[in-house]
């Protein structure tokens, strides 16, 4: 029997404006990446966000990104690594010190957006998260990137994920979301994918044959249109097909 986690980006709304219903994700995902103030979030978000999650049994992660909710961290701002290493620091203590009042614990990190995207590709910008993710913590990496071999390079605990909404570039990498391949919108053909990649280790990419990639966890957005549905047909179709889903760290 296959074993696997999903996980979803959570915490995402920012004062009055919601984002997405975290609370009913949560009872779908056995991982939540919570954003830390940077692209979305604050610290009441935040709270509220951690209590759901600890109160569930949900593993929490830290999601930052660059300072940018007008872009929702989707657009790349010129840092140096050691700023972006300074910038990653704060985020992730921001939301450790809010665990604490929530009694929740924060156990691994996982970039957003233009950051984990530019992590992918740029070692010195992978390298840096690294230094900002304190001891003891893991990281959540996109399957097959810079950031995934930099974590093994320096000793930290670091799992693959696969995205199942989201499109792959023979590559490897996602399909930019200025595209209007970039999405899947369609919660069976999603499932469908995922299950035959399990299958078989192999994910259909773009104009090319399909590529093996390594993954322990899937990731469903919270913040797309139909999130919820997709994120309940996608667990019900791989429980179905005989796929646990559990958490990566415990």
């Amino acid at each position: 029997m296959m074993q696997i986690d999903l996980n979803s980006d959570l915490g995402e709304g920012f004062g009055p404006w919601p984002m997405g219903d975290d609370a009913a994700m949560l009872d779908i995902v056995t991982s939540a990446n919570i954003a830390c103030g940077g692209h979305a979030g604050d610290p009441e978000v935040m709270y509220r966000t951690l209590r759901l999650a600890a109160e569930r049994g949900v593993i929490i992660g830290a999601h930052p990104g660059y300072a940018d909710k007008a872009g929702f961290g989707r657009r790349i701002i010129p840092m140096s690594p050691p700023e972006i290493a300074r910038m990653v620091a704060a985020q992730i203590g921001a939301l450790v010190g809010v665990a604490g009042l929530a009694g929740a614990r924060v156990a691994y990190v996982k970039p957003h957006g233009a950051l984990g995207n530019l992590a992918a590709d740029d070692r010195a910008v992978a390298d840096a998260i690294l230094t900002a993710v304190p001891k003891g913590m893991s990281v959540l990496a996109i399957s097959g990137t810079e950031l995934e071999l930099a974590a093994r390079a320096a000793g930290v605990e670091v799992c693959s994920e696969i995205f199942a909404d989201r499109a792959y570039l023979p590559n490897g990498r996602l399909v930019p979301r200025s595209r209007p391949d970039s999405m899947l919108h369609d919660p069976e053909a999603a499932a469908a994918r995922l299950i035959a990649f399990l299958q078989t280790g192999l994910m259909p990419v773009i104009g090319a044959e399909p590529i093996p990639l390594a993954a322990q966890s899937i990731c469903v957005h919270g913040d797309s249109p139909g999130a919820l549905h997709m994120a309940e047909v996608i667990r019900d179709r791989l429980q179905a097909a005989g796929v646990t889903l559990a958490p990566f760290l415990t």
